[in-house]
């Protein structure tokens, strides 16, 4: 009798519990808004025919897990109230929503009931959810499959994206043709081709780092027809999604009978490559090349497709301030520049400050334009600073770079000596670079092919890196780089003819690396403001003649004669993403007696007059007797002062003013006629110190020298050949 009772009691609450659950709201979530990332966005729900979204009050990251496990994805990472994503349109569907976090759904979470709400679309509350998805999830739609009004997106159903090659294309990088396949349920299948368009198949090739596609001009075997593994929708893409994931289901188009596309085939996507990734006939890749004339740039950024975005105006180089900076505008940027879609929008100059004007503010793009010069923007500028500088990362394609580069024998994975994979009698090999000549800009190619962003040290011994012992042999040499190149064999090399008079060992190349690096600039302005000469009696000259701040026709036991010295004062800002420090450490600083200092760094800066021909007329150095912060812009503390024989450096957002008046601040023109000059200051002349962006450490004046006076005009800092042209006049 009392197991009778107790089963009852049970199949009761068992009735219970169904009968709550059939009369649950049915709800569907997604993400949208302007999000970057495919599992981040606005919480969005489909409640009674219709989309809304979620009020933030109450909200928490219990109900943030909730809602990305229904969504299919291991749990919430974060969740941002206030419209982060954008503001949705129509109604408010919840608010209040209390979870503890086990429930199945948003809609088993108590709330002040459907659409009872007193928010605004201001209060719209989004997630970030894990990237992993949760094994084996199958999307369970609850509104009788009503895909049209739902407007579900891709990412809600699968797994995974990719481009198969076409198997005569296996060995060919990039991969920019193939198959379009989609994971569900672990199981890669096919897309039907009925009803995809040119817009699917651009939003494809820029998730793989394409800007263009084309139509595919090969046949697909008609046996292909009898393939029972499509997926079951139509794709459909508005063609400024950064990933298809993003666009939305179309029709079903696969017979559920058998499984096949009807009168349809696979799709098979061709893609272009940008210039700098397009294969080319005897190497199979281009060497790094130089855009001509650019009218956009990306500056700062650790790898290929990365940095802060630039655009030239007037033939002054400028930023975008990021006031409205989306993936759309972000995507143009990529596209021109020979990458992808973007794949990540930066604001609040993530990636380091830039200098000179902010040309461009309130960007809107549609997207589809040539050049982000074509999109629509404000030129009103005085609201910004570059505090505001946008970024983007692009998508890039996968090239298989760093698959044949590694670093051995380091203490971290970003440091040790370099080892290359060479082909060797018919056979793949490891083997070491050669040490000569060896430095920054090689170092730098190394880290950027690794993916591990800027090098902060070129080593031309690596004995206390004990690498891999059947690679050293050394495979290369003669590496010279010019710093923009993808990966080493780009760079300028031996080839096959290998010559290393020191061997390898002990004298192989090593490398470290790092994710963020200072970046010097020189203040152009407070040059051509500072300007003049100065007639100096020799006497007064004794100890900038020992340290080689004169010319060579100054005679040391002259006393009697004078020196005519052009002045100027220079202030050095450090607008990278980490502090500029001396390679050396204190140990190793040379002491000068005569002007009782250290020099930190031996040749700091090279001052050069020079004919309107380039031919050098006078020169002149300055050492790194102190690196401080002389100021530093409003809310950063100095770190930097000599005194006391204390740490050298420049902070980020600091900068460093050698006064006009100090010695060795000039060019000796001594011996140099009346007549027109360039004068040319070059910051880090011997890359001894890693940087970000060397193409901005140079800074060129017209100048007019009639003998008793000099004119200094024109200055200007940045890409060198650039300047050039612009005082030439042929820019």
């Amino acid at each position: 009798m009392v197991f009778s009772s107790a089963l009852c009691i049970f199949s009761l609450l068992a009735l219970v519990q169904a009968q709550s659950e059939s009369q649950q709201p049915k709800i569907q979530l997604r993400l949208a808004g302007d999000k970057v990332k495919h599992y981040e966005g606005r919480l969005e729900v489909f409640y009674n025919n219709e989309w809304g979204t979620i009020c933030d009050d109450d909200f928490s990251i219990e109900a943030a897990h909730v809602a990305c496990r229904e969504l299919g994805f291991l749990g919430a990472v974060a969740w941002s109230p206030s419209a982060k994503f954008g503001q949705g349109e129509g109604r408010i569907w919840l608010d209040n929503v209390h979870c503890t976090g086990g429930e199945k759904s948003l809609a088993e979470c108590p709330s002040n009931g459907f659409g009872v709400s007193d928010c605004r679309h201001s209060e719209d509350v989004g997630v970030v959810c894990n990237q992993k998805r949760i094994p084996g999830h199958r999307f369970t739609n609850t509104m009788n499959n009503n895909v049209e009004n739902m407007q579900l997106t891709i990412e809600e159903r699968v797994e995974e994206i990719r481009i198969r090659p076409i198997s005569s294309h296996l060995k060919r990088l990039p991969i920019s043709e193939g198959f379009v396949e989609i994971k569900e349920r672990g199981k890669w299948r096919q897309i039907c081709d009925e009803h995809w368009t040119p817009l699917n198949s651009r939003v494809v090739c820029g998730m793989y780092g394409f800007p263009g596609e084309k139509k595919y001009s090969n046949k697909v075997s008609l046996s292909m027809r009898k393939n029972k593994n499509y997926w079951g929708f139509s794709v459909n893409c508005t063609g400024n999604e950064a990933h298809m994931s993003s666009c939305r289901l179309g029709k079903a188009l696969v017979s559920k009978r058998n499984g096949t596309c009807g009168r349809g085939l696979p799709v098979v996507v061709s893609c272009v490559p940008g210039r700098a990734f397009a294969p080319s006939s005897s190497t199979g890749f281009r060497k790094a090349y130089r855009p001509e004339q650019p009218l956009v740039r990306l500056r700062g950024g650790a790898n290929i497709g990365e940095g802060r975005v630039e655009v030239l105006k007037n033939g002054v180089w400028g930023t975008v301030c990021d006031d409205n900076w989306n993936l759309r505008a972000a995507t143009v940027v990529c596209r021109e520049l020979g990458f992808g879609s973007a794949k990540e929008t930066l604001t609040g100059a993530k990636l380091g400050q830039g200098m000179g004007p902010v040309h461009m503010n309130e960007v809107d793009c549609s997207g589809f334009e040539k050049s982000l010069t074509d999109c629509y923007f404000n030129n009103d500028a005085l609201g910004c600073s570059h505090e505001e500088d946008a970024a983007v990362r692009c998508n890039i394609p996968a090239m298989g770079f760093q698959k044949r580069i590694r670093l051995s024998g380091g203490r971290n994975p970003y440091e040790g000596r370099v080892e290359v994979l060479t082909e060797k009698n018919g056979s793949l090999v490891w083997g070491t670079v050669c040490s000569e000549n060896w430095g920054m800009m090689e170092a730098m190619v190394v880290c950027r092919q690794l993916g591990l962003g800027f090098a902060s040290n070129a080593f031309q011994e690596t004995w206390y890196w004990a690498g891999d012992a059947s690679a050293d042999n050394v495979v290369m040499s003669g590496v010279r780089c010019s710093g923009t190149e993808m990966s080493l064999p780009h760079c300028l090399h031996h080839g096959k003819h290998i010559s290393c008079p020191r061997g390898g060992g002990r004298f192989a190349a090593g490398v470290s690396c790092s994710d963020m690096a200072p970046d010097l600039v020189l203040n152009a302005q407070l040059v051509e403001q500072t300007t003049y000469l100065e007639d100096r009696p020799m006497y007064a000259l004794q100890c900038a003649l020992e340290e080689n701040c004169l010319s060579s026709t100054a005679k040391k036991n002259d006393h009697s004669t004078y020196r005519r010295l052009l002045r100027f004062s220079s202030q050095i800002h450090n607008v990278g993403q980490s502090d500029f420090r001396p390679k050396l450490g204190h140990h190793a600083w040379t002491w000068h007696e005569c002007h009782r200092h250290y020099h930190s760094i031996e040749v700091f800066t090279h001052y050069d007059l020079l004919s309107l021909n380039g031919t050098k007329v006078a020169e002149g150095h300055k050492a790194s007797f102190c690196l401080e912060d002389t100021q530093c812009d409003e809310g950063i503390q100095k770190r930097y002062v000599c005194a006391n024989f204390g740490e050298q450096g420049i902070t980020v957002g600091c900068w460093d003013t050698y006064r006009h008046d100090i010695d060795c601040q000039w060019i000796d023109i001594t011996d140099v006629k009346p007549g027109d000059y360039i004068l040319q200051v070059v910051i880090n002349p011997n890359y001894d110190v890693a940087e970000s962006d060397y193409t901005n450490n140079f800074m060129k004046c017209k100048c007019r020298y009639d003998g008793y006076r000099i004119w200094t005009y024109q200055c200007l800092t940045g890409e060198l050949r650039i300047i050039e042209g612009l005082l030439a006049g042929t820019f």
